[in-house]
């Protein structure tokens, strides 16, 4: 049988591997033919839990409205927003709430001033110059221009500033633009920590996309932001092989570089031949032992590690109590954030909706049993349940190595491992987000297809917003 004339490989099928087999497929049609390898459940991090028949999301929950791709994989997959439920936030300091959400935007606001002056105003600046500069990036990939690496992309967007916000802490950018210790203090530590489950000295820019998110409106998708995963690898009919890659081996044919892909399955260990790889799930050695072989010179090791956080999908009664409210029906809050202190043994609690929500849903009342999700970096005790809970049915609990653990001296990984074998994952220590993960994808397979073709003129060009601006 005659070989396709590019048989691809994508290591993983979470949201990464899905969107960059889309890509793929989107950029060099039907003449590429994509192998998707996954051990686990498609969809990654994008994973629900069942109680009593429902489905929650357990992590990846909610999705930024200027998250363009995301939104346009679901109007491709003929998917639907979640109907929102509203509901109300709250910032705990473990002895008291240092900030109450009302139902009263100008109240809201009159508080955030009363507290803490003008600071939510210079954050709000700051964080929109970031995400003005970073919508650029939509505008160069619909050009069809790609960046080799990770600094580059940067660059591209908001110059040598947006390499540094890679380096230095969000707690320093935003004290040096006027806002306050104390506002750092309360309201910026509890978004990280509900977020990245990590502190104010996350990188600058890490920081700049979690509090777009905290700010700007989001959505889910109903039925569960995992569609989106199964979905985009339906679509491109990509054959997913339930196998676990241990590692790659570089040959090469006519010239050209052949990668073998080691893999371990059910029915044990096999390989397979490619001519293009892109790795999505993490290479880090905290998270993955996969080997590089006969490369010269060899693909170094990836530093850093990997940030464990704790998921625990409770089905229970509140304690509303814990938290200065005698009486459960006067607690009204659907969302807790927590500051950062010593002695809190959780980072942020919610009352989730299920992924289906039809329109006679109604979000419980806070003296009936719910399902909120509690997110710790380590396992809750007995102890400590019983002190969010008066009394509770179920408790699911997930672990995941969900984030990098964020430190600023860190060099950023390669996006480019070898000729034709590519690394998604590497984005999630710019900032970690759905929307990152699918800029990043298109980015990769912008990138393939454009060094496939030798179109250097459609890779790491300067000046780009001038050339856009002319192309049009």
């Amino acid at each position: 049988r005659p070989r396709p004339s590019l048989p691809a490989a994508v290591v993983g099928a979470g949201l990464g591997g899905s969107a960059v087999a889309y890509f793929l497929q989107q950029h060099f049609g039907p003449q590429v033919q994509l192998d998707v390898y996954e051990p686990a459940a498609v969809g990654g991090r994008l994973a629900t839990v069942t109680v009593n028949k429902q489905q929650y999301e357990s992590r990846g929950a909610s999705i930024h409205a200027l998250s363009l791709h995301m939104q346009d994989f679901v109007k491709i997959l003929g998917l639907k927003h979640r109907r929102e439920v509203v509901g109300k936030s709250a910032i705990f300091s473990g002895e008291h709430f240092v900030l109450e959400e009302t139902d009263w935007y100008l109240l809201n606001l009159f508080r955030l001033w009363w507290h803490y002056g003008i600071s939510f105003l210079r954050l709000q600046m700051w964080v929109e110059e970031v995400m003005e500069k970073f919508m650029r990036i939509y505008k160069y990939q619909a050009h069809g221009y790609a960046f080799s690496s990770l600094e580059e992309l940067l660059r591209s967007l908001g110059g040598d500033a947006f390499v540094n916000m890679t380096q230095r802490s969000v707690a320093e950018s935003l004290l040096e633009v006027g806002v306050t210790q104390r506002f750092v203090d309360d309201v910026i530590a509890a978004v990280l920590r509900s977020s990245y489950g990590q502190s104010v000295l996350v990188p600058a820019f890490a920081g700049a996309m979690s509090l777009a998110g905290a700010q700007g409106s989001t959505w889910a998708v109903e039925g569960g932001n995992k569609l989106v995963c199964s979905g985009l690898l339906k679509l491109t009919k990509a054959n997913v092989i339930p196998a676990r890659v241990m590692g790659v081996s570089l040959h090469s044919s006519e010239g050209r570089a052949l990668y073998q892909v080691h893999y371990e399955g059910s029915e044990g260990q096999g390989s397979a031949f490619y001519d293009m790889v892109v790795v999505t799930t993490p290479l880090h050695p905290s998270r993955s032992n996969f080997t590089f072989e006969n490369f010269e010179p060899p693909i170094a090791s990836f530093p850093g590690a990997f940030q464990p956080s704790i998921t625990s999908v409770v089905h229970g009664y509140l304690n509303s109590s814990y938290f200065g409210f005698p009486d459960p029906k006067l607690f009204p809050f659907a969302s807790i954030l927590t500051t950062d202190t010593p002695n809190l043994f959780f980072n942020a609690m919610d009352n989730i909706c299920p992924v289906n929500i039809s329109a006679a849903f109604r979000r419980k009342q806070p003296q009936e049993a719910a399902v909120w999700r509690v997110l710790s970096q380590q396992p809750l005790d007995k102890q400590q349940l019983k002190t969010l809970f008066r009394s509770y049915y179920s408790v699911q609990v997930t672990e995941w190595q969900a984030y990098p653990r964020y430190d600023a001296a860190k060099a950023l990984p390669p996006i480019v491992l070898h000729e034709n074998l590519f690394y998604l994952s590497g984005v999630e220590w710019v900032a970690s987000s759905m929307e990152m993960i699918a800029v990043a994808a298109k980015n990769v397979a912008l990138l393939a297809y454009n060094r496939w073709h030798q179109d250097l003129e459609k890779i790491d060009q300067k000046d780009l917003m001038h050339k856009v601006k002319t192309e049009l």
